[in-house]
């Protein structure tokens, strides 16, 4: 054998040994991983609902307590991912030493762990608030009735064993002030910027006297599987103001509606409401995006073979008794169930006519007389019961059990991505330290791994479910735009969703940025993701600035869903920014009318500027006015998306390959 033919083998067995050494410490650090995993106490679930893994009651009969029992979060879990409209197994093949991201973890762990705790507890602590619907009045008198909560009657409707995934619990809070002439805006009463707690960052902002809260904005939407099939589910909360719709209950209905629609999930009304919020009704009857275009979205899902079923468990009154009469089947509960376009008080006044409720609109007069109903139900119990028959009989989703497919759990904790990023959002950090620990055995097959570098794409799979991945591991810069355009295609082409991660300050500025094309290359990437017919799913890791926003899938640019993390911004641009360009434009005010600005003055400008885009910016701002569709924790992260695919793409009978960009700029 030559020299040259030695050296070769020689290198080649140190190859070999270098990569059977790193499939030993990843597997070595799995199993470190695992055993901590199973010694570590139970934690609850944050994402209230997003309890993908939670054990129900064998029991069908609806709690008493007004609390319902969601067991904790388990780490891990050892069994089938149990919402994937496929039959999924684990497996524990070996892991590739090509594809397998590293562990890396930010020399601060410990601090960045420290902080996010913090805000965790403040999350977990809003999550209860909005638990508690309208207080403990509201919830005696509704029970006094004979009435379920809207998560227990959720509860009961659902699959033994399954998850719920609970979108926007945070819809509303504090974003409205006593008077009707407020908007949600931040001129709330005696608001200032900074003043709140937000800006320390709590979960507790205006929560002053002057305020009128509506907690998870009157309803409790979400994913859930029913007799097998995944379903969408809207429950009106008739403790929080009667269940009238708001400006934000309306937005949130919408919201629901609009995922059932992109992924054809079948939609299970729990109606307990009455009807629109009538001191709000500028802002929640006239326009398109308002209470009417609920019924227009049922009437348009029915032609379109998307079930529409309504279950009356309480009031359903003026506009809102459309949503029974829109729906493919009604069921409506005896006695408490009631649907008419005018209560006793408004014919009393137009007719003179002495009636009761269950006289005018109740179940034996539907059922009967009127056929408005399908289903007479004795209690709701038994509403919820001929519910989930009535899920039962539909037709089988076209994509239906494929067999098993087999994926491999990260081989690195899900905990450990509370402290992977920074607790300062200026520092960076490498974005593959998060996919390792979100990724199907920690793999990753990266696309042009050395080209664009700011930019981390490539293919991988969750729960089985192949995926693209688009993640930020800097500012967007020509290259990695172009990158990313060419990714999303490839992705669109073949049919694979896309999973964004989210940490951007915007594309690149500058003359030399400018003159290399950034604003026609970032351009297409904008195109690629608006054009894209594939199911995309959106997580905010930390920032979220600017035209990045476009570029990585924001919520302008529909994905199938967006959540955020705890510590994550989002904004035209930071707060400091923001703050240096206002005060030039302040300053160069000043100067043309040929005055001092001084510099206490400045300072305070900058200063109020900063804070006010500093609050807007935060997740809970945001989760309030349904910029998102939740805040999750971090640990929770694979589930949530996992769970967000499975809806998005198993009721699909392929996913798209179709699509159409038009011209790119060269």
């Amino acid at each position: 054998m030559s020299r040259s033919a030695c050296r070769k083998a020689a290198t080649g067995l140190s190859f070999l040994l270098q990569q059977k050494q790193q499939q030993q410490q990843l597997l070595l650090h799995h199993q470190a991983s695992t055993a901590a995993a199973a010694t570590s106490p139970n934690r609850a679930g944050l994402f209230h609902a997003a309890d993908l893994t939670a054990d129900r009651s064998s029991s069908r009969t609806p709690p008493s307590g007004p609390q319902l029992h969601h067991p904790p979060l388990q780490p891990s879990p050892p069994y089938p991912y149990p919402l994937s409209c496929r039959s999924f197994s684990t497996s524990s093949f070996p892991p590739s030493a090509s594809n397998v991201l590293s562990p890396s973890v930010d020399k601060d762990a410990a601090s960045n762990l420290a902080a996010m705790s913090a805000l965790l507890q403040n999350l977990t602590a809003a999550h209860a608030t909005a638990r508690a619907g309208g207080g403990a009045t509201a919830v005696s008198r509704h029970r006094a009735r004979a009435k379920m909560l809207p998560r227990e009657r959720i509860d009961a409707l659902l699959d033994e064993g399954s998850p719920f995934l609970e979108l926007s619990p945070l819809a509303g809070r504090g974003l409205y002030g006593k008077s009707i002439t407020n908007r949600g805006s931040r001129l709330l009463s005696g608001f200032r910027p900074g003043s709140g707690s937000v800006g320390r960052g709590g979960w507790h902002s205006w929560q002053g006297a002057g305020h009128e809260e509506v907690p998870s904005g009157g309803l409790v939407t979400g994913i859930g599987k029913v007799c097998g099939r995944l379903v969408a589910i809207a429950a009106n909360d008739a403790t929080v103001k009667g269940g009238t719709y708001y400006p934000i209950t309306v937005k949130k209905h919408l919201r629901l509606q609009e995922i059932a629609a992109q992924c054809r999930l079948p939609c299970l009304y729990l109606v307990d409401s009455g009807g629109a919020n009538l001191p709000r009704q500028a802002d929640v009857f006239p326009d398109r995006d308002h209470f009417g275009r609920i019924f227009y979205n049922q009437a348009r899902m029915s032609a379109a073979g998307i079930p529409q079923i309504a279950v009356v468990l309480g009031s359903c009154t003026a506009g809102g008794a459309y949503v029974p009469c829109m729906a493919d089947e009604s069921v409506i509960v005896r006695g408490n169930g009631t649907i008419f376009l005018g209560g006793p008080p408004l014919v009393k006044a137009a007719t003179g006519e002495d009636v009761t409720a269950e006289e005018l609109g109740g179940a034996d007069l539907h059922c009967s007389t009127s056929g408005v109903t399908d289903h007479y139900a004795q209690d709701e119990p038994h509403a919820l019961a001929i519910a989930r028959d009535i899920i039962a009989q539909l037709p089988p989703p076209p994509r239906g059990p494929s067999g098993a497919v087999q994926w491999q759990e990260p081989l690195f904790a899900a905990e450990e991505l509370r402290g992977v990023v920074p607790a300062d959002p200026r520092r960076a950090f490498d974005v593959r330290s998060v996919l390792a620990r979100l990724m199907d055995g920690s793999r990753l097959d990266e696309f042009k791994a050395n080209f664009g570098t700011t930019l981390v794409t490539g293919f991988g799979s969750l729960y089985g479910q192949p995926v693209g991945v688009v993640a930020n591991n800097g500012v967007l810069f020509s290259d990695a735009a172009q990158k990313g355009a060419h990714f999303i295609q490839l992705c669109a082409q073949r049919g694979v969703p896309l999973l964004f991660l989210q940490n951007i300050t915007g594309f690149m500025v500058g003359r030399q940025a400018e003159a290399g094309g950034i604003a026609k290359d970032g351009a297409k990437m904008v195109r690629a993701v608006a054009n894209a017919e594939v199911p995309k799913v959106t997580v905010v890791i930390g920032g979220s600035f600017g035209a990045g926003n476009y570029g990585m899938c924001g919520r302008a640019y529909s994905p199938s869903f967006m959540y955020m993390w705890p510590n994550a911004r989002i904004g035209v641009m930071g707060g400091e920014q923001a703050a240096g360009v206002l005060a030039q434009v302040e300053s160069e005010k000043h100067r043309r009318s040929g005055k001092t600005w001084p510099a206490e003055d400045e300072a305070r400008f900058r200063a109020s500027m900063t804070s006010l885009y500093d609050e807007q910016a935060r997740p809970e701002y945001a989760g309030a006015r349904l910029w998102d569709d939740g805040c999750i924790d971090p640990a929770d992260t694979r589930r949530v998306v996992g769970l967000s695919l499975a809806a998005a793409t198993c009721n699909l009978p392929r996913i798209s390959t179709e699509s159409r960009f038009g011209p790119f700029r060269f």
